[in-house]
């Protein structure tokens, strides 16, 4: 069977996927990926021959992509929920799809079509716990649950577990879109104070921009999720969906500090599951994020909380079985 996968150009939107399409090529599906060259080289790296439609970048419109549905001739389609073009072009082309998740159903006004209004009927790919997914998602969408399983790039850096001390390890982000020097400044000063060792990863503000650093604090670019996550005892960052659900599948608690976009929802809803907490933009603080952080670290209350999601994310079902199901929806068409 041939399987296209289609996505926005951003880590955020492709590697949430990377993870089923890595699943179905191992089953032994013909995959392939269409998607700016953003994000070709990981994906190449992991034989999911990547190609850009037409005039892609990061967008992706159903006049993008029809002339590679008529060249590829896929038996199955899985688009992103960023991409309703991919969806819309699959339909045109009489191709059976499925949506593909890459975390809680966003909320209106952050710039997406939610994907129910866009293309309607297509199963959705889950990758977001049923304990934390909009209550109305579950209830009127016909949805095929995946475990979340971190993709990211390895990382010269990525053996953590060697570095693990006495100390708790903290993890801060704020994602490759929201960060700026400012608040990554206030995040690390409420941090310098705890007793941790603290990791940044700082995405688009560049690190010498930050300037002196408290010895208890690592600063990189940009590190591997995937490698990091595990080793972590708490995560402090923006919301964005990839690090919330890589949090909560280690079962480590987070500290939202939300920007923009989905990461308010996503805050709202782990605060109210009680595995985490929130600082809205007006109540950030250096001395508000070391309390939080230390709080959030204390065993049971938010570290219990945390765990017990870890739980029911581990009893989703695997990339390997949702691969296994892929046929399926060819068929029924």
């Amino acid at each position: 069977m041939r399987v296209l996968f289609a996505s926005l150009a951003s880590a955020g939107h492709t590697y949430p996927m990377v993870p089923l399409a890595v699943a179905a090529r191992e089953a032994g599906h013909e995959v392939h990926f269409a998607v700016g060259e953003e994000v070709h080289a990981p994906l190449a790296a992991n034989g999911l021959r990547p190609f850009r439609p037409a005039d892609t970048f990061y967008e992706m419109y159903a006049e993008d992509l029809e002339p590679e549905l008529a060249r590829l001739r896929p038996d199955l389609v899985v688009h992103g929920w960023g991409v309703p073009g991919a969806a819309t072009a699959a339909r045109r082309a009489g191709i059976p799809g499925l949506w593909h998740g890459f975390g809680r159903l966003f909320p209106d006004g952050i710039g997406f079509e939610r994907p129910e209004r866009a293309v309607p009927g297509r199963p959705h790919v889950d990758i977001c716990p049923p304990s934390l997914q909009d209550r109305d998602f579950l209830a009127d969408s016909e949805r095929i649950e995946l475990r979340p399983v971190a993709f990211s790039e390895p990382d010269e850096l990525s053996s953590w577990e060697d570095r693990r001390t006495s100390q708790p390890l903290v993890y801060l982000t704020l994602g490759t879109a929201f960060g700026t020097p400012e608040l990554l400044a206030t995040a690390i000063s409420g941090l310098s104070a705890v007793d941790a060792r603290v990791v940044v990863a700082t995405g688009r503000v560049r690190p010498d921009r930050l300037g002196s650093l408290p010895d208890n604090v690592t600063v990189r670019s940009w590190v591997s999720q995937a490698d990091l996550l595990p080793h972590v005892d708490v995560v402090v960052h923006h919301g964005g969906s990839g690090t919330t659900l890589g949090a909560l599948a280690v079962g480590a608690p987070q500290l939202f500090l939300p920007q923009g976009a989905d990461q308010f929802a996503n805050a709202e809803a782990v605060t109210a599951a009680g595995a985490g907490a929130r600082l809205l933009p007006d109540e950030v603080g250096a001395d508000a994020i070391a309390d939080h952080v230390r709080t959030l670290a204390r065993p049971g209350g938010h570290v219990d909380a945390a765990r017990s999601i870890a739980a029911e994310i581990a009893r989703m079902p695997s990339p390997d079985d949702v691969a296994r199901r892929l046929p399926e929806y060819v068929e029924r068409t």
